[in-house]
This record gives structure tokens, C-alpha cells and sequence, in this order.
């Protein structure tokens, strides 16, 4: 992906080595951070052992590569701003910009406190992206995802939870939890994050149409949404898959939808809970 010496965006908070505040006991917010389910679907158990009732303290000193990461996520953001301005524009809509956390460790949101291994995440309650920097060496080493281009995927789908709240589907989702089992709101889940890789699959249209992206790049990004699907995930964490738990969607689903994405660029094709086979 083409990135470097482009506009950087202005929303960008940086948070790292601040540390997290307080939150014993968990209260409302974090089990709204519980439900959200956190980009890769974690374990909610692996969450809750993030929560800590003390601050973190470790100073944080930025590398020369944490500094180039910082900037890239920074250039993504801008592009997905220009894009989304211009895709609601055409729809009669208006965009409003989200705000991208850079944390290291754990942080506090509206939805609660986290830490970094839930990965990156978006909070609807206070319209913000929060990412850990670190996640990213994880994305390459761990998921076997390398490349800017799976990098940019990542932050463009948590972007794609930001469209949802702003056309009003993270509020119809909040309704509909309160009204089925969990194995149903399981599968509303995947329909949401589905969307979310349709909406990164449109930045990356009109990326491509910016001139931004390069050869391979689309390749990247669909290998990053293979690595995060949820078979992929559990087969890799426990050597076998349990379907009905799955909440993000299959590797093959969401290679499915971002690509649907990239190739259409509208914002009113990507309607997955519409869909009878995803």
C-alpha cells in the first residue's frame, strides 16, 4: 500500500503507556465490552483477565517501529475518512469521523476496560477504535497474516463497525440482545462482523480507486480475513471447531464478504442480515 509522505488524520488519541484505570468488579461496561466481542471474537474469560484494579505504571518508549506503525494506522484513518465522507455524501447522508486510541497494555473506553489481548476493538459508545500496536506483530507471527494491507483491513473493519453504529445497525443490535438466546445472538453476531468486512471490502474499493493500492495488497487482505475466522481461530487454538459458538463468522465468510465489498464499493450492497446464505 502506498502510505508513506500521505495526509495523516487528526483523530488519532494516543494513549500509550497510560495504562487503564480502575475497574474492579467489572460493572456495566465491562460486560458491554464482554458482549461486543472484541474483533477476533476472544475468549471472554481472557478478557476479564485483563481487567486489573491497579493502573499500569510500565513507561512506554516508542521504537522506531511503533512510530512508523503509529503513522501508517494514522494515513488508513485518513483515507477511510475521505471514503466514507464521500460514500454517505452519494447516499444523502453526513459522516461523522471516529477517533483511533492507540493504547499499550489495557485501556479504559465507554464500554469498559480492556486489555491488549482482545485486540483491536470499537466501542459504539463513545465512537472510538482502539488498537494496541503490538497486535499487529501478533497479526503476522501469530495468524501468519504479514503486510500493510492485512494491517489496513484491520483498522478499515473496525472503521465498518462505525458505519453500522452510525446507520443506526449497533442500536438494533443492542435491542435484538436482549430478545433471543445466545446460540441466535450468536448468529446476529456473525451477520454484524460480516458486514464489517463487506464495509472494509468498500474502503478498499475505493482505495484501489485512489491509487493507493498495490500489487498483492488485495491478496493480503483476504488472507487477514481467513486468519480471523472463527474455524480457523479454533482450530489453530484447540484443534477442532465448535460451530454454534462461532460469533465472527467462518474464514471462508469473511473472505467472502470483504471481497464482495471490494468489488461493489456501495454502501447499500452489503446488507448480511438480509441474506439467507452468507
Amino acid at each position: 500500500m502506498e502510505w508513506k509522505g500521505r495526509r495523516k488524520s487528526q483523530n488519532v488519541e494516543d494513549r500509550r503507556g497510560m495504562g487503564g484505570k480502575t475497574l474492579v468488579g467489572g460493572g456495566i461496561g465491562g460486560i458491554v465490552l464482554v458482549l461486543i466481542v472484541m474483533f477476533l471474537g476472544g475468549d471472554p474469560g481472557e478478557l476479564l483477565g485483563n481487567l486489573s484494579g491497579e493502573p499500569s505504571n510500565t513507561a512506554y518508549v516508542e521504537t522506531e517501529q511503533d512510530k512508523e506503525l503509529a503513522d501508517f494506522v494514522s494515513v488508513v484513518l485518513a483515507d477511510t475518512e475521505e471514503v466514507w465522507t464521500r460514500v454517505f455524501q452519494e447516499e444523502g447522508l453526513e459522516y461523522r469521523e471516529p477517533t483511533l486510541v492507540l493504547f499499550t497494555g489495557s485501556v479504559q473506553s465507554a464500554c469498559g476496560l480492556a486489555g491488549s489481548a482482545v485486540g483491536p476493538f470499537y466501542c459504539p459508545a463513545d465512537e472510538k477504535l482502539y488498537i494496541d500496536l503490538s497486535f499487529f506483530n501478533e497479526l503476522q507471527s501469530k495468524f501468519d497474516a504479514p503486510g500493510d494491507f492485512a494491517m489496513a483491513y484491520v483498522v478499515a473493519h473496525e472503521v465498518g463497525h462505525h458505519v453500522q453504529k452510525l446507520v443506526g445497525t449497533s442500536d438494533k443490535m443492542e435491542s435484538i440482545r436482549a430478545q433471543v438466546s445466545e446460540e441466535e445472538y450468536n448468529e446476529y453476531s456473525i451477520r454484524l462482523e460480516l458486514q464489517a468486512d463487506y464495509f472494509a471490502g468498500v474502503w478498499a474499493h475505493h482505495a484501489n480507486i485512489m491509487g493507493v493500492v498495490e500489487e498483492g495488497d488485495l491478496e493480503e487482505a483476504l488472507n487477514a480475513a481467513s486468519a480471523v475466522g472463527d474455524d480457523t481461530i479454533q482450530q489453530r487454538t484447540k484443534g477442532y471447531s465448535v460451530p454454534e459458538s462461532f460469533t465472527h463468522g467462518t474464514a471462508e465468510q469473511r473472505k467472502k464478504w470483504f471481497y464482495r465489498g471490494f468489488t461493489s464499493g456501495k454502501l447499500n450492497e452489503g446488507d448480511t442480515f438480509r441474506t439467507p446464505d452468507l
